[in-house]
Order: structure tokens, then sequence, then C-alpha cells
């Protein structure tokens, strides 16, 4: 049976490459994206068993764009990852 793939969206490498340890102990095979448009594009490649998403992303793409336009066009399993707390951050991600 080949491993399934998680794609791992985080620009934090430390936290990525913790995340991935984890992942892969489980027999996880882990791809990683650090920017939301490659994290896109590897949802695209890799068609993965889910994603784990930062939302809190830098730059021109966060978490909730990167949410969207993958659910415009998958329903892969998006697990979000995030330090925000607010009702209104868990309301958007939902």
């Amino acid at each position: 049976m080949s491993e399934a793939t998680i794609v791992v969206v985080e620009d934090d490498q430390h936290i990525a490459d913790l995340v991935e340890l984890y992942l892969r102990q489980e027999g996880f095979r882990v791809v990683q994206a650090a920017t939301g448009e490659r994290g896109i594009e590897a949802v695209r490649d890799q068609r993965p068993r889910m994603v784990i998403l930062d939302v809190g992303l830098p730059g021109g793409m966060d978490g909730l764009e990167v949410c969207r336009r993958l659910r415009s066009d998958t329903d892969v399993p998006i697990l979000m990852l995030t330090a925000r707390d607010g009702e209104i951050d868990r309301v958007l991600g939902l």
C-alpha cells in the first residue's frame, strides 16, 4: 500500500518540520509548501488525502484565501493551523 500524502502549508519552517516529523512517524508522506500559491500548486499536483493549512500566511494570500481557492475545485479535508482565537476567526475558518 502506498503512503497517503498530506500537504502542509506553513511559512514557519520549524513548525512545518515538526508537523512533518509527527506525520511521517504515523506513516504519511508529507509535502511542504511555504506560501499559499505553492500550497495550491502542491494540492493540484499531489492530490493529497488532507491539507494542514496555516491561517496566518504572510504575503499576498493568507490561509483563508487559500482555503477559498481550494474549495472552488476540490473537497480535500483541510485542517486549519492557527494561533488566532477570536470568534470571528473561527467563523471565517468554517
